[in-house]
């Protein structure tokens, strides 16, 4: 077993072009050191619908060149089996550690595999890449990001031609020409003929900004803006600068990439602790909100002064405010959101006679609906201009935010006037989460699996009326690995995240709310259901 390790790690050592990972995976050899070298050897990461994500290093278990080539080759490989044999592929990346170099790397071995390759002129937000797509007419796209991820990892997300991203089965029919690679001498490796676009796409992008607001509308609302360290800052600037917004006040400390992250401990606004330095500002200079990126700018964040105090708005308050802005401006078209964000959605697309639709976790579901007018996600991803992206975009849904924030300033009322509207208009629709990051990956299964043999019949008091296991798929949706629980004015969703080594349980609670005097008791009621769920959902499931 030993020697099989040893000599694995040699071979693929001897085909790593990377001379920082080969220096690591050199030391690593030397010192005999088993251990690490099984983790890093004992599989390949495994390239699904979120493409791959995963701690840099060398080895197959860990994001490097080596690895990067082969997805890139097995891609390269898919596309020229669905007949796209000399079709365009466009790739953007981000400022994480090693990024510039994957994007490099693709577009080598897509020029090697005879595609056409171009690379966008500098890390940019993902949703531009998501834009260049459709705008170029490519056959597919690659994303090199990991998002909100620690700093160590990086990842690579791909899109189709279509624009949105991969889903089942091309996800496994990618995956088997990766596995099909046997050496990376086999993949041509040009170190030109690519093209490197200059800033045409990001203008054309810019300019299609424009058309998520209101003509005339009022933009008056006054941002501090963050950017997590990533690449979202110099575009986000340019898009309020053409819509003629005050120029947002820079957290100044997170403005630039810095794939490090130094202030942050997770470089996402939804973690404790990164919007911190964001409200320090937001005190001293008091603006009519703060918005925050994650570092790909495909996420956007909204706090809001509640008292004295700032407060993050949840990715579903979000979602429910920016629905009703476009109710209100008479749009038309289906409204989409995942199963695991809030059910208000449907009771506004409702009462507006517009169409609903219900998907899988993922952009990559919520973009393919048909007729897709806006479509969200709780965990601040929202698709405001389908026909621009079709996918999740922190720029103009920034844009869009701050535009109703300016239409309720003109009538002295904030974003949280408006959400009190919508719990009388609708019932208070809270949302919670309760979410076990673990070391161990077992721990997931074993709880997933005690849920499926000894199911809860009830939470917080609460009867559950029905209870699903999603792998089985709904009338509505494709198999998934999932379970949901409908409870007499709750909902209960437990799923492992796709992105990250979580188990995640997303719950909401529905209270009437007669009237605004009621909304305080209605709000307290909400919190100790929530907090009850919580408790008993973690008994049942053993965390």
């Amino acid at each position: 077993m030993h020697d099989d390790l040893i000599a694995r790690a040699k071979t693929w050592l001897a085909e790593d072009p990377d001379t920082d990972t080969r220096d690591e995976l050199a030391k690593l050899i030397e010192a005999g050191d088993v251990t690490e070298l099984a983790a890093r050897f004992s599989g390949t990461l495994q390239f699904g619908t979120a493409g791959l994500r995963g701690e840099l290093g060398a080895g197959p278990m860990r994001m490097n060149r080596s690895v990067v080539i082969r997805a890139a080759a097995g891609l390269a490989a898919y596309l020229k089996k669905k007949g796209q044999t000399d079709g365009l592929v466009v790739i953007g990346y981000d400022a994480r550690h090693k990024s510039a170099d994957f994007a490099r790397d693709t577009a080598a071995v897509m020029t090697g595999a005879g595609l056409k390759a171009a690379v966008l002129p500098r890390p940019l937000p993902t949703p531009v890449l998501a834009y260049a797509i459709r705008h170029l007419g490519a056959v597919a796209g690659v994303e090199v990001t990991a998002s909100h991820n620690p700093p160590r990892d990086n990842g690579y997300k791909v899109y189709l031609g279509d624009g949105s991203q991969i889903v089942p089965p091309a996800d496994a029919e990618i995956a088997a020409e990766i596995d099909a690679i046997r050496s990376l001498n086999d993949v041509p490796r040009p170190t030109t003929g690519w093209e490197t676009l200059d800033d045409s796409v990001l203008d054309a992008y810019l300019a299609r900004t424009d058309a998520v607001l209101a003509a005339n509308s009022p933009r008056t609302a006054r941002t501090v803006y963050t950017a997590m360290h990533g690449v979202g800052k110099e575009t986000l600037l340019a898009a309020f600068a053409r819509a003629g917004f005050p120029q947002p006040v820079l957290v100044t400390e997170q403005a630039d990439p810095d794939p490090d992250f130094p202030t942050v401990a997770f470089p996402n606004p939804e973690e404790p602790g990164a919007m911190d330095l964001a409200f320090a500002k937001a005190s001293e200079t008091n603006p009519d909100l703060i918005i925050a990126n994650d570092p790909d700018a495909d996420r956007c964040a909204v706090a809001v002064k509640a008292g004295n105090d700032w407060r993050m708005l949840r990715g579903d308050e979000v979602g429910a405010l920016l629905a009703v802005h476009l109710v209100r401006r008479g749009a038309q078209g289906t409204f989409a959101e995942s199963i695991v964000s809030s059910s208000l959605l449907g009771r506004i697309a409702e009462k507006a006679n517009l169409p609903y639709e219900e998907t899988l976790t993922g952009f990559k579901w919520i973009a393919r609906v048909d007729g897709l007018r806006y479509g969200y996600e709780e965990a601040l991803g929202y698709c405001v201009d389908p026909e621009g992206v079709r996918d999740k975009d922190g720029i103009t849904a920034a844009l869009l935010i701050t535009e109703l924030a300016s239409e309720l300033k003109q009538d002295n009322r904030t974003l949280l006037d408006l959400l009190d509207d919508i719990a009388v208009e609708y019932g208070l629709h809270a949302t919670d989460q309760l979410s076990a990051r673990v070391e161990d990956l077992s721990i997931i299964a074993n709880a997933m699996q005690r849920l499926r043999e000894h199911p809860p019949t009830e939470l917080a008091g609460l009867p559950i009326t029905r209870a699903e296991d999603l792998t089985q798929g709904t009338d509505k949706l494709p198999p998934t690995d999932g379970l949901r629980y409908t409870l007499d004015g709750a909902r209960v969703i437990v799923r492992p995240s796709g992105t990250e080594p979580k188990l995640k349980c997303y719950l909401e609670v529905v209270v009437p709310v007669p009237t605004h005097a009621d909304l305080p008791t209605a709000r307290t009621t909400a919190t100790d259901l929530l907090e009850s769920i919580k408790r008993d959902l973690s008994a049942a499931a053993g965390l």
